[in-house]
């Protein structure tokens, strides 16, 4: 995939990378908070960046004994934002190793210029979009006395998504929700992803939530707060 994308991007040598994940801690490339992110691509010194994994699993289905698949998941990271701004998934199957990763690799400077494609289009498009709303606040501050937090009225729990029970994926998603002094949802917006469908899987079940408002000595008023989902692969018996 590098070979194919020289020339059109810059690709950096693999040990700079990999200090760069070294240097934040982070415990996966591929869920990374927006800090993390930030601070990835500050060391490395870009606006973008690009995580990309490949690999072939066994597979087997009803119409199939048996048979491989090759994959490559590519993330496109605003690393201004910590945002991920798109990910994409491409899989060929075969009846052999071989096989199926010839057609992977085969496929990677068509896959490659789709990337390109995506990221000019992004930049050409993409705005700064910034809002300022209070967070909810520690209990040891002063802002939390006589403060009550937004409360859902019921919790809604996102879906483990196919995508992720494909590829066994064990992620967490942080998301941050804005609720106005009426309960309703103002914005929502992913501060650590995960990809595989996760993300749009959370930001789903948070806008079915309703909520009760944040109160402070009585007062309705809008606040920020942060909720974290854990996502890891149950078998199904």
């Amino acid at each position: 995939m590098s070979d194919s994308l020289s020339g059109k991007l810059t690709v950096l040598d693999g040990e700079m990378s990999k200090a760069a994940f070294r240097s934040v801690k982070a415990d996966s490339p591929f869920n990374l908070t927006l800090t993390q992110a930030k601070d990835i691509g500050e060391v490395m010194g870009c606006d973008f960046f690009l995580l990309v994994r490949t690999g072939t699993l066994r597979r087997s289905s009803f119409a199939k004994d048996e048979y491989y698949e090759s994959f490559a998941t590519v993330f496109f990271v605003n690393a201004r934002s910590g945002r991920l701004v798109n990910w994409e998934l491409k899989t060929f199957e075969a009846d052999s190793i071989i096989e199926s990763e010839r057609l992977l690799f085969t496929s990677t400077q068509i896959f490659a210029d789709e990337i390109v494609g995506r990221i000019k289009a992004f930049i050409k498009t993409a705005a700064n979009i910034s809002n300022s709303i209070e967070e909810v606040s520690t209990a040891e501050s002063a802002a939390s006395k006589d403060f009550r937090s937004p409360m859902p009225y019921k919790r809604i729990k996102p879906e483990y998504t196919r995508a992720a029970y494909l590829y066994d994926i064990r992620a967490t998603v942080d998301v941050t929700v804005d609720i106005d002094q009426e309960g309703k949802i103002a914005a929502v917006e992913i501060a650590r992803w995960a990809g595989f469908d996760l993300d749009e899987s959370v930001i789903e079940a948070v806008r079915k939530m309703n909520w009760r408002p944040a109160y402070r000595n009585g007062k309705a008023l809008p606040m920020r707060v942060l909720l974290r989902y854990n996502f890891i692969k149950i078998e199904k018996e």
